[in-house]
């Protein structure tokens, strides 16, 4: 009976040598693509056309495999350990993917800025 482990790089599409950051940008651009919530991608949204519950819960297993991912891998510790068993079950193989990103660029200051208000008693001059 052989226990692999599942490959938590290739699950973030991110290179073995990727930093903490790069973990963390792959894990919010998939969280985002398959989150149920975002996009009208919701159970409760699904019409009668939708593949019923098998898809459902492959999707929640995909969003299951994607946390499990990031937390093993966003934690030094735990990632040292899963790399020495990943090293020892499979030789090191597969090279970096590209993960889309959206970026966003807001180059002018808001147009209205907020402030609190400073409430005073009156009379004040002027208006009596």
């Amino acid at each position: 009976m052989t226990n692999q482990l599942p490959d938590y790089y290739e699950v973030l599409n991110v290179a073995r040598t990727a930093t903490r950051q790069e973990i963390s940008r792959a894990y919010r651009a998939l969280m985002r693509l398959h989150h149920p919530d975002l996009e009208g991608r919701s159970a409760a949204a699904a019409g009668p056309d939708s593949d019923g519950p098998d898809s459902a819960s492959l999707d929640n297993n995909g969003l299951l495999g994607i946390m499990e991912a990031f937390s093993v891998l966003s934690d030094p510790t735990t990632r040292a350990d899963y790399d020495r068993a990943l090293s020892v079950s499979r030789p090191a193989g597969g090279g970096p993917r590209e993960v889309p990103v959206r970026r966003t660029c807001n180059p002018q200051p808001p147009l209205l800025r907020v402030t609190p208000v400073l409430w005073e008693r009156g009379p004040w001059p002027g208006t009596g």
